[in-house]
């Protein structure tokens, strides 16, 4: 079995997994040698021991201009929520973002993600579109299903009562 691994070495890992230019854990697995598993255990152990002893998460570098991935953003989306308001001014001066971008790239996170945002109500107006057409489609299909079985069972009651033709009780096929 293997000694474990020292705190500073899990700390410098988590590090390079949130901190710039950060790596996800299954590519930091292929660079050193440690297991995919192993390093997200220890990324979710410093998340837990930030959230409970009240520390600001990791920020990553505050880069010349704007964050260029994705990942910058949510990471700073993400950070920035951990804070408490008087320290986010602070942070976002730091990293060089203005409060309206942060919002921004929240909101496009949470429409990626299929939620709706906190204030909004109902579905969004294309799914409400959606929804009235699948309703109109089901309508029909039902009107065109009772029609169906209208005419099924008229057609058994026209049988019973003039025959199948079989036993020479139809009149039509003489004429």
């Amino acid at each position: 079995m293997r000694p474990p691994y020292s705190k500073a070495f899990r700390e410098k890992m988590v590090q390079r997994m949130v901190g710039p230019g950060a790596v996800t854990a299954t590519q930091l697995a292929k660079q050193i040698g440690v297991t995919q598993p192993t390093l997200s255990k220890w990324l979710r152990e410093a998340h837990r021991a930030a959230m409970t002893t009240k520390t600001k998460a990791p920020e990553p570098a505050a880069s010349s201009g704007q964050p260029k991935t994705a990942e910058d953003k949510m990471r700073l989306v993400l950070a920035a929520e951990q804070l408490a308001p008087d320290e986010r001014g602070a942070f976002l001066r730091r990293q060089g973002v203005h409060d309206s971008e942060l919002e921004a790239w929240r909101a496009a996170m949470v429409q990626a993600l299929g939620a709706r945002p906190a204030q909004g109500g109902g579905p969004r107006p294309a799914d409400q579109r959606r929804i009235r057409e699948l309703e109109k489609e089901l309508g029909r299909k039902d009107r065109a299903l009772a029609e169906t079985a209208a005419l099924l069972v008229l057609a058994k009651k026209a049988e019973s009562l003039w025959g199948d033709g079989e036993d020479g009780t139809d009149d039509r096929s003489e004429k």
